[in-house]
């Protein structure tokens, strides 16, 4: 059974929940490959977390267009780098935080400090996915009675 047809599965929520859901998802793809390229790879943390957003951003992506937002009727193409530049936004608050964190507290663990970028940057997320993203541009053919 895949994710997205366990999450058709639950009786129907808020979208709110489901990015809650599949952010969640998106983090543990993050965290998980985080610790295996940095502790697994001997990959320094800074270049490990680089590796971990793409890793994240490409499984949130798709589930996202399959659970929580409908596709937005672009194709795919623009759909994705639209995506992208949501991510590359959104990651780079994120990063800058997660930076900010490993520099000004020694020994901080890296998966603590990518817990608390990861939610400061959840809303900026929401926000451009919904409006930028997934956001259908197009107008209807008939007017709406």
């Amino acid at each position: 059974m895949t994710v997205a047809r366990a999450f058709e599965m639950l009786p129907p929520m808020t979208r709110l929940l489901r990015f809650s859901m599949v952010g969640g998802i998106g983090f543990v793809v993050d965290a998980s490959m985080l610790a295996v390229i940095h502790h697994g790879l001997g990959v320094n943390p800074f270049a490990a977390r680089v590796f971990s957003i793409v890793l994240a951003a490409f499984a949130t992506w798709r589930l996202h267009r399959r659970v929580t937002f409908d596709p937005s009727g672009h194709g795919q193409m623009r759909e994705g780098f639209r995506y992208y530049c949501v991510v590359v936004f959104s990651a780079g608050i994120n990063y800058g935080i997660y930076s900010a964190i490993i520099l000004s507290i020694m020994g901080f663990p890296p998966v603590l400090a990518a817990v608390a970028a990861t939610g400061c940057a959840m809303a900026i997320s929401y926000v451009g996915y919904s409006q930028f993203v997934f956001r259908c541009d197009t107008k209807p053919d008939k007017p709406v009675a």
